[in-house]
């Protein structure tokens, strides 16, 4: 199995070679998904002189977090690789948080500091001096 990020989905490969497509089941249960497949050989009324290719049965279990759509799933099968793209969630998709509010010098006062409007108050910037400002 490999699982890897692809832009808005997460990518899980399985190799499953000499599956059939119809004995792959997937299901999703809360926050699981299972994967199962089963894996025959024809060798009824043969004589078997050596097995080195597996069969039989394989279930896989992975857990999805909550910024996985476990509703959108897609599956494809083909040449022996099961590919599963679950979407990431509107919500945990990464986006840039605009800052509001905008610092302007607008005027000065007699003592020669000058003040800048941010928000709704006053910031008169500190005098060379003082080295502190104060809001208004």
């Amino acid at each position: 199995m490999d699982a890897y990020r692809d832009g808005d989905s997460f990518v899980v490969d399985f190799d499953l070679p000499g599956v059939d497509p119809a004995s792959i089941d997937l299901s999703v249960e809360r926050d699981q998904l299972t994967v199962h497949a089963e894996r025959r050989w024809g060798f009824e009324g043969r004589e078997l002189v050596a097995r080195e290719r597996p069969q039989g049965t394989f279930t896989r279990t992975l857990f999805l977090g909550e910024s996985l759509d476990a509703d959108r799933i897609e599956a494809d099968y083909d040449r022996g690789v099961l590919t599963l793209r679950i979407p990431v969630t509107e919500e945990a998709k990464p986006r840039k948080i605009q800052v509001g509010g905008q610092a302007a010098l607008t005027s000065w006062i007699p003592a020669g500091r000058p003040t800048a409007r941010v928000g709704g108050g006053v910031v008169r910037l500190p005098a060379p001096a003082t080295g502190a400002a104060a809001l208004d």
